[in-house]
């Protein structure tokens, strides 16, 4: 699985093999450290750039590692200038190639499954299988609410989608309850529009706090849950039929792609920001204008965002207002001549 991609002008790109003494312009050698880090200089030079606003070109050169991370940005209107990004925007980026390669091999693995499983009877089962095919709703909630009663340290939970008809979190809150107590680590993983369901603001509310959190993402994997020993994959798309994985490293990958996914998320409690802080579209509507600019039509993008396509239709509207575009065609020009989206980037 390729890594987060970290490019010299600070936007995507191949993370370097590392940087040491020969890099920088000044004189005092620049202190060698691996790709993914930041050296005592750089958390210095960006937090005084914080301050400040912004920092010389040459004081940005000098610490190298801060650009790679995409923790400065080229100001567009003094090319002698760089500006800092916010680091929770700066790791939302540097996530994204590995967060969707990460939805493009679930998918697949859930392809796979769904075209093997059905020959599984013709060749038998194992006493212990690492993996088996769970058919029907109420056998899949039955296995998944029984794994979260032998839980004794997480539960983490992947939703795709908003909708979130109140009986089904109510049978959720319940089921929460008894792990929370016991002091079992619980996390939510949901889409942003998610947001916006009072059912699910609801249930966030009414569960003990404990060891309890949710973040929102922009696109999700399929429905999946994971637990100490288990973990459940909605592979239908009428999500009628699981899979469920008790093999040890299947269940400790599906934990990591999980992590890297929470990474990437915002927690409930703070505000969605978009990747340019000055960027004049709310963070769905930059969400929808990328996906918008790679080519996706209308059902797609809905169906990514996990919102209905009039809605969808309804932040295009906006989006077109807001830019004053006449027509769909003449928006893309403005997302990409505005700068709210890169001409070459592709999801």
């Amino acid at each position: 699985m390729s890594g987060p991609t970290v490019p010299k002008d600070g936007t995507s790109g191949t993370p370097p093999t590392g940087h040491g003494p020969e890099d920088g312009t000044s004189g005092t050698p620049h202190p060698h450290h691996g790709p993914e880090e930041l050296c005592a200089p750089a958390r210095l030079l960006y937090t005084d750039a914080l301050q400040r606003g912004g920092v010389t070109a040459a004081e940005a050169d000098r610490v190298p590692c801060l650009a790679r991370l995409g923790l400065l940005r080229p100001d567009p209107h003094d090319p002698g200038r760089r500006l800092p990004v916010p680091a929770a925007a700066a790791l939302t980026e540097l996530l994204a190639p590995l967060t969707r390669d990460i939805h493009a091999r679930v998918a697949a693995s859930a392809a796979l499954v769904e075209a093997l499983a059905p020959l599984a009877p013709l060749t038998g089962s194992s006493d212990d299988p690492a993996m088996t095919v769970i058919q029907g709703k109420p056998a899949i909630q039955a296995a998944v609410a029984e794994a979260g009663k032998a839980a004794r340290k997480r539960i983490l939970t992947l939703h795709p989608g908003s909708k979130r008809p109140d009986v089904m979190l109510e049978q959720a809150r319940q089921s929460a309850i008894e792990p929370l107590r016991r002091g079992v680590s619980m996390r939510h993983l949901y889409q942003h529009s998610a947001r916006y369901n009072m059912n699910l603001k609801q249930y966030v509310d009414r569960l003990p706090q404990g060891d309890l959190q949710i973040r929102t993402m922009e696109q999700t994997a399929e429905r999946m849950f994971v637990f100490d020993r288990s973990a459940y994959i909605s592979i239908s798309p009428e999500r009628d039929v699981a899979l469920c994985v008790t093999h040890p490293a299947l269940v400790r990958y599906l934990a990591h792609v999980y992590d890297v996914l929470w990474a990437g998320a915002t927690p409930f409690g703070e505000p969605l920001r978009t990747s340019s802080p000055d960027a004049p579209v709310t963070a769905v509507q930059h969400s929808i204008a990328r996906l918008l600019a790679a080519g996706h039509v209308d059902d797609d993008i809905a169906r990514r965002m996990g919102i209905s396509v009039r809605t969808c239709r309804s932040h295009i509207a906006r989006l077109m207002q807001t830019l004053g575009a006449t027509s769909r065609t003449h928006l893309g020009a403005l997302l990409i001549g505005s700068g709210i989206v890169e001409a070459h980037r592709r999801d």
